[in-house]
């Protein structure tokens, strides 16, 4: 875009996508994600977990050794939390993603009504264009920058 004694050439919007133009529903994997992250995330999760510890703690009667006893719980909890952290992790970048969507589709939309009022106004001409550059940003800008 270049700004020539207050007139403006208008730049074309990246087209970001809006939540009635998504297609496709989620996965068999992504649906069990979901149901996972809203099983961990209850009470009823964090009150299973103390009672597994509450279980384990006396069983060193039971068990053999000490070292059978450290064993059982570090892999059960392993287990669990390497389930765990790949099921979150899925959820939280669609959610991620999902609130991307929604601020691009913010952004495209404050872009247009900018672009209808920047002949009455022309300083929102240059802040059109920094606007829609900043559309799918996420996609071409690294998070270390």
């Amino acid at each position: 875009m270049t700004i020539d004694d207050g007139r403006a050439v208008r730049v074309q919007a990246p087209t970001a996508k809006r939540p009635s133009q998504l297609k496709g529903g989620l996965s068999a994997f992504d649906r069990f994600a979901t149901a996972a992250c809203g099983v961990a995330s209850r009470a009823t999760f964090f009150a299973f977990c103390v009672l597994l510890v509450a279980v384990w703690l006396p069983s060193f009667v039971v068990l053999p050794s000490l070292d059978s006893w450290q064993l059982l719980i570090n892999t059960v909890t392993t287990i669990i939390t390497f389930i765990l952290v790949a099921l979150l992790q899925n959820t939280q970048a669609r959610a991620n993603a999902a609130v991307q969507h929604k601020l691009n589709a913010v952004a495209d939309a404050l872009a247009d009504l900018m672009g209808e009022l920047g002949d009455e106004h022309p300083r929102l001409c240059r802040h059109r264009a920094e606007l829609t550059a900043a559309v799918g940003l996420e996609h071409h800008v690294s998070a270390s920058e």
